[in-house]
């Protein structure tokens, strides 16, 4: 049996993950908060003997915003944990499949392929592209095989309310009039589901540090998004935007998923619409309301 081993388990992604590989006779080892801290040395000591076939390295900070307000634990966490996590890996000779980010900035061309230049344009997206350099150094000088997946904007049930998709359902559900800060940036949105799909093709995967975009290949705004959810669930609700421009912000982004395409055989299998209706049934079931 294939034994897995997932930091930061207990995230959005990784408690997909773990499900997902769990459904598919895996046997997961999953590592998370309630384990210790990720930046500490001793964090994988406990695993040092078992048998480990692979690794998924999901543990870090997320959230953009907060990445401006405390920069340093973004370092930390995504820098110094991920080294921790390659040099176990390295000892044990297991290979990792690391999770960055979209690190392109504002892309000079639409789609964004891999090659494209790398501008990470927050505090977040930069440690993320360090986190690729070590990747790059422990591949090149150690010969630990690694893969790179650059996931674009993901979306799915128990994601955190911070992140705009579960945070405009839930205003739909629950308030009388919807706020919104900016309608106009687009964005590049996968459903959870085909990234883990992606996520478990890299376990077969040669592991020469290659970097895969993982996004649906089309945006939407927000104002489209909203229309949809709104669509779905057959609300009239008035909409309102404050006009509110994010530091940094980007107008406009669709990944080129050619390569992940051409290498590992990965490509959507769900249409935007359909992860937003499966997003609803999670809520209708979450507040007890029908659609």
């Amino acid at each position: 049996m294939n034994n897995i081993l997932i930091t930061g388990a207990d995230g959005f992604i990784g408690s997909a993950l773990k499900k997902h590989l769990i459904n598919n006779s895996f046997n997961v080892l999953d590592m998370d908060q309630k384990d210790g801290d990720i930046t500490d040395r001793k964090y994988f000591e406990q695993y040092i003997n078992y048998d480990i076939n692979h690794v998924f390295h999901l543990a870090g900070k997320t959230f953009v915003p907060d990445s401006w307000e405390d920069p340093y634990s973004f370092y930390k966490t995504n820098v110094l944990g991920l080294e921790n996590v390659l040099e176990f890996c390295r000892k044990k000779n297991t290979p990792m499949t690391f999770v960055s980010a979209y690190l392109y900035g504002q892309p000079v061309r639409l789609p964004v392929c891999e090659d494209d230049i790398i501008i990470p344009n927050n505090p977040y997206a930069h440690s993320k592209y360090l986190g690729e350099e070590l990747c790059r150094f422990y591949t090149r000088e150690f010969n630990l095989k690694t893969t790179i997946i650059r996931p674009f904007n993901i979306f799915g049930e128990n994601q955190n309310e911070k992140f705009l998709i579960p945070e405009i359902i839930h205003k739909v559900f629950t308030d009388e009039v919807i706020k919104i800060k900016d309608l106009s940036p687009r964005r590049d949105y996968l459903y959870i589901d085909d990234l883990i799909s992606a996520l478990v093709l890299t376990i077969k995967s040669i592991g020469n540090c290659n970097v895969y975009n993982i996004g649906y290949g089309k945006s939407f705004s927000v104002k489209e998004i909203v229309d949809i959810i709104l669509k779905l669930m057959n609300s009239d609700k008035p909409v309102i935007s404050e006009n509110h421009i994010r530091k940094n912000e980007i107008s406009d982004v669709v990944a080129d998923i050619s390569r992940a395409r051409n290498e590992i055989g990965w490509s959507p299998s769900y249409t935007f619409e359909d992860g937003i209706c499966k997003m609803l049934q999670f809520y209708k079931t979450k507040y007890g309301k029908g659609l």
